[in-house]
């Protein structure tokens, strides 16, 4: 245990994080409260054992934050996770657990459910100096959507009005995901009625120890194909390709108008691996005004250079909406450029798609 406070920047909002800490060790729920009452960002308001206990608590009272553990007596996180979420109304939850490690199924499983992110837990009595640091910034990350360095969606006017029909068929999709964006996956793919008849492109921010599993997650969503991308593979519809940890996934146009993959292992200028920047900018280059976008919940600012290629090329972007959103950074960043057709709930997505997809103008 660190002997000095881990402080904040002065940045932070003012008002304290109000976080609900739920594991059966007495030793780790007063570890995490020490670390976190040393933080000025965040107050325990409360110390539950259980999940019962937790949504017994959560019945009469509102927190900010919830740190999760999976192994609980009675029953287990996980198969709490949807009753916690839906009681904590807005709640963000972390799952913090030796059991649950980061490229997991249960990992995958427990993202898909609704939690904002997943941290592993040290084993007892090894909470070195350097754990609290992370968990700290970890947390952080969650509350920090870089909105204050974006300019506000209503100060630039739309690229286009919403209402403006699409000028070509629908050709292909892609999709763009970081902090909350398996759950949102969840319900764009059950918002899908009936094939596209296009292939879809996903960019999900994981490592590449997530992906097998969270493909695997993804097929148990839809009907369509779900195929972790491949260099060479020829483009096909109603299936998705899924990036993998290591590449950015991207397209080349050959002889015929056939269409590849093309894995990229070079990170973008932002840092991330797989981006969605690239993306969207080989989508725009294979299919021009065919190309269309869908930019999900996530930290930063990736999808917005690549949506401003779709847009240029003809093709049109729709972004989730902030409401609905674990972290408002990628679709708001696109949204604060002007570049949306449209700003929805995910589950609302897919239909749109649809309609929009079929007119031309």
């Amino acid at each position: 245990m660190p002997s000095a406070p881990i402080m904040t920047s002065p940045s932070h909002v003012s008002k304290p994080i109000r976080t609900l800490v739920v594991d059966d060790s007495v030793v780790v729920r007063t570890v995490i409260e020490r670390i976190l009452n040393g933080n000025d960002r965040f107050v325990v308001v409360n110390k539950s054992s259980s999940a019962e206990q937790a949504l017994a608590f959560l019945s009469e009272n509102s927190v900010d934050l919830i740190l999760l553990d999976i192994e609980l007596p009675g029953q287990s996180g996980l198969a709490a996770l949807p009753a916690i979420l839906q009681a904590g109304a807005g709640v963000k939850v972390a799952i913090l657990s030796g059991k649950c490690e980061e490229g997991s199924a249960a990992a995958v499983e427990a993202l898909a459910l609704g939690a904002s992110d997943i941290l592993s837990k040290p084993g007892s009595g090894s909470f070195g100096e350097q754990f609290p640091h992370a968990l700290v910034e970890r947390l952080n990350r969650l509350f920090d959507d870089d909105a204050q360095d974006m300019p506000p969606p209503a100060s630039k006017p739309p690229a286009y009005p919403a209402s403006q029909n699409a000028t070509q068929p629908l050709a292909c999709l892609g999709i763009g995901a970081s902090t909350g964006g398996i759950h949102a996956l969840s319900q764009l793919l059950d918002g899908l009625d009936a094939p596209l008849g296009v292939p879809i492109l996903l960019t999900q921010h994981l490592p590449l120890s997530f992906t097998v599993y969270f493909a695997q997650q993804l097929a148990r969503m839809t009907s369509l194909r779900v195929k972790v991308a491949e260099t060479g593979d020829l483009l096909a519809p109603d299936t998705i390709y899924v990036a993998p940890g290591d590449a950015n996934l991207q397209l080349r146009k050959g002889l015929h108008r056939r269409v590849t993959i093309q894995l990229n292992p070079e990170r973008t200028p932002a840092g991330n691996l797989p981006g969605v920047d690239p993306m969207f900018a080989s989508m725009a280059q294979a299919f021009g005004a065919g190309a269309a976008g869908i930019v999900l919940t996530g930290m930063g600012r990736d999808g917005t250079v690549g949506a401003r290629d779709i847009v240029a090329a003809g093709g049109w972007v729709v972004a989730q909406d902030e409401a609905s959103s674990v972290v408002w950074g990628m679709p708001g960043s696109v949204a604060g450029e002007g570049l949306t057709c449209a700003m929805m709930a995910p589950g609302e997505m897919m239909a749109f798609v649809a309609r929009r997809g079929k007119v031309v103008a």
